[in-house]
């Protein structure tokens, strides 16, 4: 993003209202049309630090214009916590000569000690306020002060803000708002009219007239009245929905410097304060890290994922020094602005504690309101075509126009009336109904939508959706079902995989047990167990339950049994429904939650037994993560050809694994304790496997795409032979058709990156060589390629001229995080395809926005993850918004 800086001249202005009453106002009507240029006439370029105006250009070369603003500030601090300001560097907002690098993070000075208040310069674009730093001589986005700052920093900022602190913090931030305008319908009416299409309508229509036109002009007025009457109350009806979606007024508890609680408004926090989140749950305000204790959200408004969410406090101790602390890899423990917190349960102490990261668009779901308010041009080659077409009649209308004139000139026609017909043959080569006609067809589509089950946020992308040519596909949940059936487990003894346990209940007292009922983040609402789909059919395939530790008097019960206190307690069935020969079942005590973590493909936890003097350490994830984190001994030597038969069949599986944990003895151990060091060393106890049944509407909907040649593509984070098998299974690819893994390999020990082409199937005869597969595979023969995220990241980064060719060919996209399907997209995007994107939330967020047309499957009527909200859950909306 360019800024350019601009200081207001007196006589420029004087100059600008001259030529707009001496043009008529025609002048006003251009600057409203190019408001760059309003500033450009009115006032001279200059540097930034002078500039009471900026251009901002931005990535797409759109032009928009921002008024610089000024306020005075009280000298103050912008450190998380002054106790911990030693040794930081500084960065000095606004003007000021003192740079004082003893200081922490920001600090506000006077421009000299005589004064008591400093100014500061910021100003307002698409929502964020960006501010001056003077050390970078720079507007910046105010998140910027954010940057930088350690979990350690954060957990050290419980000690709150004091009132003058705050009062600093609420200048340089501004209030914890996001605000969406609902213009007049007079402003609407206004903007709506001074389109260039409608200019031209209103002088076609006096045109008309004076020719005594009258039913033609009165007729294209009509029309042009009631489009331009359904668009303004189409647009002030969706801005109104999204303003009521979004509005957000809570009252919160905060504590403060000198640790006294008060309660006050959410607009009034700003980054920094510590506040109380109730047992009870409450509605997020803003971003904040959770510091204590533990939490079940509610993230379906900004994903569309009605699945509740366990969150748990960041990272501290030893651990926490060193990570800079990021919304997206700490979003495990990161309350997001707009999600609903369903409860809130204490580690130690009366409370949940969490401090305030970002407030109002700078938080996660201002930046999704933000690009729904202000969407990124629509690249539609007809909209291109459209402008060339107008052209192209422009320049036959002044050839036509030219020759009547001649024409007319040599009959001898009075002037008027050469003048009338020259501008008739105007209105007639360039349709004047043109903008009506797009309008109502929008709204139309819209509305048609709508009564699928189909909701549009954004009405610009309605015009794309015939468009799409390609569809990326998540699996679980958009082509598969959403819940798992347990198929069984595969125990590990004595170094090899024993026979597969369908009956879980069957499995015997020990580790296997053990991890299949406490590796989870299942909680208790309401006595009603909520959590991830996976975790509620595993602990309910084994028969056990699990009760809350809640009150003083379950507390001391608990740790009369274990020696500690726990946050839950899992309690086996009753000795009837026990294995007969199996010895009798002990309950055990959950002491800390490691969340699961798409980068990390992985969770665990901490669980004590009655009366043991240590704790075990359980863990399961993705096969191949779990096996790499186990010692090489305790891993079968037939692993993988295990794995593969199971995923082959389309099965999902995941990898257990325990150790011993001598280290953590009690529940205030567990809290310090390090992630990495519990999950590793582990011991490998087997495979849970699970069937993965597809939709039944997801073949024919498959087949009807590939029929009108438009490609499915699928990403997901499951095993790539599990996709694979899904690929097959709805017609992704067809039987026959063959299927190539491309496997590449980063640069390690002085050896160049690699990159192989392995056929799924034997090819007829041997291939010889790299370069030989990748000519053969990439040129002559036709196949499906599959990757998984690791081998499509080196691609990216050291294959980018075989990128498009792969990519063209690329079917299936397996262990694929987050961010990667966000890449995938725009790579995809990057070939000229119009992409459509069609995933269940949750992990699907990044890419749904950046498609051309994103297609969230959710429950709710409206939600801001992607431009399009499906109610049915399954993919029979993808054909019905591309029609």
């Amino acid at each position: 993003m360019d800024v350019s800086g601009y200081q207001t001249k007196t006589w420029k202005v004087i100059l600008c209202h001259l030529l707009s009453l001496l043009t008529l106002g025609s002048l006003l009507v251009v600057f409203r049309w190019k408001p760059h240029l309003r500033v450009q006439a009115r006032c001279s370029r200059c540097p930034l630090r002078q500039a009471d105006w900026v251009v901002i250009t931005d990535q797409f070369g759109q032009r928009f214009t921002a008024q610089v603003q000024t306020e005075q500030v009280e000298e103050g601090s912008l450190a998380l916590c002054p106790a911990a300001a030693a040794g930081r560097s500084s960065i000095t907002v606004g003007v000021s000569e003192d740079t004082d690098s003893t200081r922490d993070t920001i600090w506000l000075h006077p421009e000299e000690e005589e004064e008591e208040k400093k100014a500061l310069r910021y100003y307002l674009f698409e929502g964020l306020r960006y501010i001056w730093i003077e050390e970078w001589e720079a507007f910046c986005r105010v998140s910027k002060l954010d940057e930088n700052r350690t979990c350690a920093d954060l957990h050290s900022s419980r000690c709150g803000l004091s009132a003058q602190e705050r009062n600093t913090r609420r200048k340089v931030y501004g209030p914890n708002l996001i605000d969406v305008p609902v213009k007049s319908y007079l402003t609407l009416l206004i903007a709506e009219v001074l389109n260039p299409f409608y200019i031209f309508q209103v002088f076609s229509m006096s045109l008309w007239i004076c020719e005594s036109y009258y039913y033609y002009a009165a007729c294209i007025f009509i029309i042009s009245a009631v489009s331009i009457g359904i668009s303004l109350y189409e647009t002030r009806k969706q801005s109104k929905t999204l303003q009521s979606m979004v509005k957000m007024s809570v009252s919160v508890r905060v504590f403060m410097a000198n640790r006294e609680e008060t309660t006050m408004d959410s607009s009034d926090l700003v980054p920094g304060d510590c506040i109380v989140v109730p047992a009870d749950g409450m509605s997020v305000p803003c971003d904040v890290a959770l510091l204590t204790g533990e939490c079940m959200v509610n993230e379906s408004l900004l994903t569309g994922e009605s699945t509740p969410v366990m969150k748990t406090p960041l990272p501290e101790g030893p651990e926490a020094a060193s990570p800079i602390y990021s919304p997206e890899e700490h979003r495990r423990h990161t309350l997001f602005c707009g999600t609903q917190v369903l409860q809130g349960r204490p580690y130690a102490g009366a409370e949940v504690l969490a401090i305030v990261t970002r407030t109002g668009f700078c938080t996660a779901k201002g930046d999704l309101i933000s690009s729904i308010l202000y969407p990124k041009p629509v690249n539609f080659k007809f909209y291109k075509d459209a402008v060339k077409f107008v052209l192209f009649l422009a320049i036959l209308a002044t050839l036509g126009t030219a020759y009547s004139i001649f024409i007319l000139i040599r009959n001898r026609v009075p002037a008027w009336q050469i003048v009338l017909r020259g501008l008739d043959i105007v209105t007639v080569v360039v349709p004047p109904a043109l903008p009506a006609a797009m309008t109502v067809g929008t709204i139309y589509a819209q509305n048609r939508l709508k009564k699928h089950g189909i909701f549009c946020i954004s009405p610009p992308q309605i015009n794309l959706c015939g468009k799409v040519r390609l569809v990326c596909f998540d699996k679980t949940g958009t082509l598969t079902e959403e819940g798992l059936d347990i198929w069984g487990v595969v125990p590990r003894e004595n170094g090899a995989f024993l026979p597969i346990v369908h009956e879980v209940r069957c499995v015997g007292e020990g580790p296997l047990l053990h991890c299949l009922v406490s590796c989870h983040t299942v909680s208790l609402l309401r006595d009603q167990p909520i959590g991830d789909p996976v975790d509620l059919k595993m602990l309910e395939s084994t028969g056990w339950t699990q009760e809350m530790v809640e009150g003083a008097e379950a507390e001391a019960r608990v740790v009369r049994l274990f020696g500690s206190k726990a946050l839950v307690v899992m309690k086996p069935p009753p000795r009837e429904e026990q294995p007969v020969d199996a010895p009798h079942a002990v309950p055990i005590a959950v002491l800390r939650r490691f969340p699961f973590a798409s980068s990390l493909q992985r969770m665990s936890v901490l669980v004590k037994r009655p009366g043991g003097p240590s704790s075990e350490a359980y863990m399961k994830g993705a096969p191949e993560m779990v096996a790499s984190r186990c010692r090489r001994e305790s891993v079968p030597v037939d692993f993988s050809e295990t794995l593969r038969q199971y995923t082959s069949h389309g099965f999902r599986v995941l990898g257990l694994s325990y150790k011993r944990f001598a280290a953590v003895r009690t529940f205030e151990d567990a809290q310090e304790v390090p992630r990495d060091s519990v999950e590793s060393g582990m011991l490998f106890l087997g495979f849970l496997v699970m069937k993965n049944v597809l939709k039944p509407e997801t073949a024919p909907v498959i087949h009807l795409l590939r029929s009108a040649e438009i490609r499915a593509v699928m990403a997901t984070g499951d095993n790539m032979l599990t996709a694979m098998n899904v690929a097959r299974s709805c017609r992704m690819v067809e039987a026959g058709e063959p299927v190539v893994f491309v496997n590449a390999v980063p640069p390690s020990d002085g050896q160049p990156p690699a990159l192989k082409f392995i056929p799924a199937e034997p090819p007829p005869q041997p291939l010889e060589g790299s370069y030989q597969q990748e000519s053969y595979f990439l040129e002559r023969h036709p196949s499906h390629f599959a990757l998984n995220g690791k081998s499509f990241a080196v691609v990216c980064e050291h294959f980018r001229d075989l990128l498009p060719k792969i990519l063209v060919r690329a079917t299936i996209f397996a262990r694929m995080s987050p961010d990667q399907k966000t890449l995938l997209v725009r790579s995809l995007q990057g070939l000229n395809y119009c992409v459509g994107m069609c995933g269940d939330g949750a992990n699907d967020c990044g890419a749904l926005k950046a498609a051309d047309v994103g297609i969230s499957l959710s429950e709710a009527e409206a939600s801001v993850a992607s431009p399009f909200t499906s109610r049915i859950a399954n993919i029979e909306c993808v054909p019905i918004v591309i029609r």
